[in-house]
């Protein structure tokens, strides 16, 4: 198997540790893992994105432009900033709500995700959008939105990998005290 995964979103999201459990679930199974954060500001609202490359192939940690399997967007604007990367035929999964940027803030502009999600959706039909907003209100925490994120990814077939190899690897990467949770936002679904 090889697969290129993109994740992309603003400092605060938990796109690191949700690159790493990508990553522990691929060495679980004994494949070569190779990859390499990007972030713009190192602070809560900086762009952020993560390349994870998976399989005997991978010779750098870096994806090429048209080369990723699967955009996993945390934030729809840096999603569209992110499809030059996205493969012909390539699948994104996009968290639909906006984190408002502070040059918008302090120019009173409009900043709503809906025009982005359409944007991705007319470069690519396989897209899944996620109302992550609300799907973290349901469980109590905004900081859960990596893990319901990569759950999404796991159900659309997109990641490569089952449910129980993603939950084994979030088991190894985070806190006992926050394991729970972080498991029911990574088994949550959208409330139809």
């Amino acid at each position: 198997m090889s697969m290129n995964i993109l994740l992309c979103g603003v400092g605060g999201q938990g796109i690191v540790l949700a690159s790493r459990v990508i990553a522990a679930a691929a060495m679980n199974r004994g494949e070569r893992v190779l990859s390499a954060e990007t972030i713009g500001m190192a602070q809560k609202g900086g762009s952020v994105f993560s390349h994870v490359r998976i399989g005997e192939d991978a010779m750098s940690p870096m994806i090429s432009l048209g080369e990723a399997d699967l955009i996993l967007g945390f934030e729809p604007a840096e999603t569209v900033r992110m499809l030059p990367y996205l493969r012909e035929g390539g699948k994104v999964v996009v968290c639909e709500d906006p984190v408002m940027p502070a040059s918008a803030s302090l120019l009173g502009e409009e900043y709503t995700g809906a025009g982005m999600v359409e944007r991705i959706k007319s470069v690519t039909g396989e897209v899944i959008s996620v109302k992550g907003r609300d799907r973290c209100a349901d469980l109590g925490s905004a900081k859960v939105l990596n893990l319901v994120m990569l759950g999404e990814a796991v159900r659309s077939g997109g990641l490569g990998f089952t449910m129980d190899e993603v939950r084994d690897a979030v088991k190894e990467r985070v806190k006992p005290e926050f394991l729970q949770l972080n498991l029911r936002a990574l088994e949550s679904e959208e409330n139809i």
